[in-house]
């Protein structure tokens, strides 16, 4: 974030200079070239995407708390993974855990038709706000993250906006033929990782990693916690 006096707010002018600064020292340094993600990174405003106490810290490069165990992705990883996930224009994307809606703007600008689905009603209330202007035609549905949207399936692509220990049950039924999972799994025992999955109904998921990744674990994923005696 540049430099602001301490007694100030920072000003729309900050956050747009930010948001170059970003792209430019944190996104194309690790070799995001689709420029439609480069693009829709320079103008969407992820200050307005995160509660108003972390608006100075929206373009550092972290994950940025948003409540009751939540976090908006640093912008490192959401592009990467974005790219990762080889969106093309038209296809139906399920965002799961959409916060305040920044990863379903960022995708909507990739010209897919996007469901974002939230379980917080305030964070869902937020994210309508914020992708009625960034937008529009997000599509919002509020419900359990570990039931997906079965009324709007299939999806060709069913994508975390945070961190899952392994694929949920729902993804298979909800996908088209031909779809895919992306996010990063982290496993307990195991690296966490971006990945690609896609479902054969014969030999079940074929898993493809593609780099080393670190995101808060979606709570609603999250392993229930081990008995001790």
């Amino acid at each position: 974030m540049p430099q602001t006096n301490s007694l100030s707010a920072p000003t729309s002018a900050d956050f747009a200079k930010a948001r170059q600064i970003m792209v430019d020292d944190q996104i194309r340094p690790v070799e995001v070239n689709d420029p439609r993600i480069v693009a829709a990174m320079r103008e969407l405003p992820r200050e307005l995407a995160v509660p108003e106490d972390q608006r100075r810290f929206a373009y550092a490069d972290l994950s940025l708390p948003l409540g009751n165990g939540r976090f908006l992705l640093q912008p490192m990883v959401l592009a990467r993974l974005t790219q990762m996930a080889h969106i093309e224009p038209g296809e139906r994307v399920l965002i799961v855990g959409a916060g305040m809606g920044y990863l379903a703007s960022l995708v909507a600008a990739l010209d897919a038709q996007v469901t974002a689905l939230e379980s917080d009603p305030l964070l869902a209330a937020a994210g309508q706000l914020y992708t009625a202007h960034a937008a529009p035609a997000v599509a919002w549905r509020q419900g359990a993250l570990t039931e997906g949207a079965s009324s709007e399936a299939p999806f060709d692509l069913i994508f975390f906006e945070g961190a899952v220990p392994d694929i949920p049950a729902f993804c298979a039924a909800q996908l088209a033929p031909q779809g895919r999972i992306a996010g990063v799994l982290q496993p307990e025992d195991g690296t966490s990782s971006a990945f690609l999955a896609h479902h054969d109904k014969k030999d079940g998921w074929a898993i493809r990693r593609f780099f080393d990744a670190t995101a808060p674990v979606l709570p609603a994923f999250a392993p229930a916690p081990a008995f001790v005696f």
